[in-house]
């Protein structure tokens, strides 16, 4: 079994890796994102022969991952091999803006130890269920990762591994990585932007399965259970979770990003036209 058919069927969702799939499509889209940028730097650029070293890395790996049957090391390697290459090819100034656009593939990669965290991840989203209940005046018991109800008639709901919220961060990760790649701003905020995924993942998935209760309580518990069980992440946390990292992000920009991002639009073109002068971007600032 090659390493892309290994990777292919580690896609699943008992890795709670099915958004794999989606990383090769997001990897190109950033590259097509940067792509004005990488054309200006492959043509003022030259290739090094620096780049070799990276490909050595990126071949001991694959050996190593040969040796040793761990498919993992192999496709920790293969951005390794790409960057290289890019680097030997075109020289430093593309291979920088490829770093993360070709290393982000390791996300990708289904790591056990995250798989460890899954226990973890159940106890919390079972205390914060809990708590989250009694806020809307929903009496629960727990027991283990079990919560019964006090007062209310339906049936115990367990908070097994698919709602521990391990595959939503996951996901999230992936979102919030690409999004603080692309968001402009310091390089300090984009590392808090994207570690917000983890608070944000408990947070909101502890959201979800607290309405799961608050409906059995006053609602249909059948319907809570079966219909707003499969669909409340995507009606609930997805939307929960992109808010508020949308809201991290207008917090460092002072202000939402694309009202920010036209600003900068705006400023360079009264930039252009003062022929560098400055004298009408001047005028630009202070109307603004």
């Amino acid at each position: 079994m090659s390493t892309f058919e290994w990777l292919k069927g580690a896609w699943n969702g008992e890795t709670d890796y099915e958004h794999g799939v989606l990383f090769p499509f997001v990897i190109l889209g950033l590259i097509i994102f940067r792509f004005k940028d990488l054309r200006e730097a492959a043509a003022n650029d030259k290739g090094s022969f620096l780049g070799l070293v990276a490909v050595f890395v990126g071949a001991a790996l694959y050996a190593i991952a040969y040796r040793t049957f761990q498919p993992r090391i192999a496709a920790g390697g293969l951005p390794f091999l790409l960057w290289g290459a890019c680097h030997f090819l075109w020289g430093w100034r593309v291979a920088k803006i490829l770093i993360f656009p070709l290393f982000f593939f390791w996300l990708a990669v289904p790591l056990p130890s995250f798989q460890q965290a899954t226990t973890h991840l159940q106890l919390i989203a079972t205390s914060l269920a809990h708590h989250g209940s009694a806020l809307f005046g929903v009496e629960t018991m727990v027991k283990g990762t079990t919560i019964l109800p006090v007062n209310g008639d339906w049936k115990p709901l367990d908070i097994a591994t698919g709602c521990s919220g391990i595959r939503s961060l996951m996901a999230l990760l992936m979102i919030s990585a690409t999004w603080a790649y692309i968001a402009k701003i310091r390089l300090w905020q984009k590392a808090i932007l994207f570690l917000m995924a983890l608070p944000l993942a408990i947070i909101g998935n502890a959201l979800r399965v607290t309405s799961i209760f608050v409906i059995a309580e006053y609602g249909d518990e059948k319907w809570a259970a079966g219909t707003w069980h499969d669909w409340s992440g995507l009606l609930l946390f997805y939307p929960f979770s992109l808010f508020l990292l949308l809201t991290v992000h207008s917090i460092f920009e002072g202000g939402l990003p694309w009202k920010k991002n036209a600003k900068r639009r705006l400023r360079r073109e009264q930039v252009v036209k003062s022929g560098g002068t400055g004298k009408e971007d001047k005028v630009f600032v202070a109307e603004s």
